[in-house]
């Protein structure tokens, strides 16, 4: 069996980088183009780390709500408005914390691919979340939410610049989570603040990412990870099928000018049947875009994530691997034989 690319969406539930990129690269090394840092410790549970940019931001007070994406679960955060005094226009988002702890990960990942560790050719992933599900997340009212994404999208694209001026282009790799915000909004077809139809929704989040696209340098490797959700281990709402994963990755791959590496799309577990994949044949990448599966599942294993591989084979040939989502919410002790189903259903070994 001819080996395939896998590729890791984001957090991996280890005690630091260092144990990361060292678990990582040892079982799936040769399969990997890009690694990230496991956005291990406070950072595992997505989004909840980044609170403090709300609560210690000098603009916005606390509502009082707390907020889970799901009933009981633990991912809980607050809620905050702005100030009485204090305009959208005025706030400025200068505490990001991405690029000061992108760095120090960088540093640990060139010390290991310095000293073999991690193969030469893999770089170094570095995964943002959109402004839409940050701001979302965070900020209580919509029409304060449609004012301020302009202001956090303008420092993401600071941060990244801030990694990119230090690790070297050709080392670097920066993922977009295009998330449950996105998808489960497209999925349900209920107007909303970003169009009454689907159409609609599509022309105003279509043309957004194709700008958060184009602030990744241009020698930088982009790639895009389509997601459903993956709080308390289970979507916002279950895809009908790849229809909607399909039809946002083409529009950003015609309107994009610049090259994608990735695109990512989910796979869940119970869908082997031919409908979820057949919109695959519909799928109009460039040629250099590598697209990914997320149907690697713990719960069943390397059998389960053949059989679901046999399906997609039906309707495209050459495709990477991975999991739905990242691992952050898994047990620890599950990750290196999850990482070994990779590898099996990979065809490392």
């Amino acid at each position: 069996m001819s080996s395939r690319r896998v590729h890791l969406v984001g957090s991996v539930p280890l005690a630091n980088a260092s144990e990361v990129f060292r678990e990582v690269a040892g079982i799936l090394g040769p399969a990997l183009r890009s690694i990230p840092d496991g956005e291990t410790g406070e950072r595992l549970n997505w989004m909840g780390w980044l609170e403090p940019v709300f609560a210690s931001h000098p603009s916005f007070e606390s509502t009082g709500e707390r907020f889970s994406p799901r009933a009981g679960g633990k991912e809980v955060t607050g809620k905050y408005r702005l100030k009485a005094n204090v305009s959208a226009e005025q706030v400025r988002f200068e505490n990001l914390p991405q690029s000061e702890v992108a760095l120090r990960s960088y540093e640990e990942f060139s010390r290991q691919k310095k000293a073999g560790t991690i193969p030469a050719n893999v770089r170094f992933q570095v995964t943002f979340a959109g402004p839409l599900s940050v701001v979302r997340r965070f900020v209580a009212e919509e029409s304060e939410q449609a004012a301020l994404q302009p202001a956090y999208e303008r420092a993401l694209y600071e941060e990244i610049k801030k990694i990119a001026d230090v690790v070297p282009h050709h080392e670097l790799a920066v993922q977009w989570d295009v998330a449950s915000a996105i998808f489960e909004t497209l999925e349900r077809n209920i107007p909303t603040r970003h169009g009454s139809t689907r159409q609609e929704m599509l022309n105003t989040f279509v043309p957004w990412h194709i700008r958060m696209g184009m602030a990744v340098p241009a020698d930088v490797h982009l790639m895009f990870h389509l997601c459903y959700g993956d709080a308390s281990h289970k979507h916002s709402i279950e895809p009908a099928s790849m229809e909607l994963l399909v039809q946002f990755a083409n529009r950003i791959s015609a309107g994009i000018a610049r090259t994608i590496e990735l695109v990512h799309m989910p796979v869940p577990r119970d869908r082997i049947d031919d409908a979820y994949f057949e919109p695959l044949t519909r799928l109009n990448l460039h040629p250099e875009t590598k697209l990914a599966l997320g149907l690697v599942h713990y719960s069943d294993g390397t059998e389960g994530t053949r059989k679901r591989m046999a399906v997609a084979q039906k309707y495209v040939q050459d495709f990477a691997i991975g999991t739905e989502c990242g691992f952050g919410r898994r047990d620890p002790g599950t990750i290196a034989a999850l990482l070994e189903v990779h590898a099996h259903a990979a065809g490392l070994n």
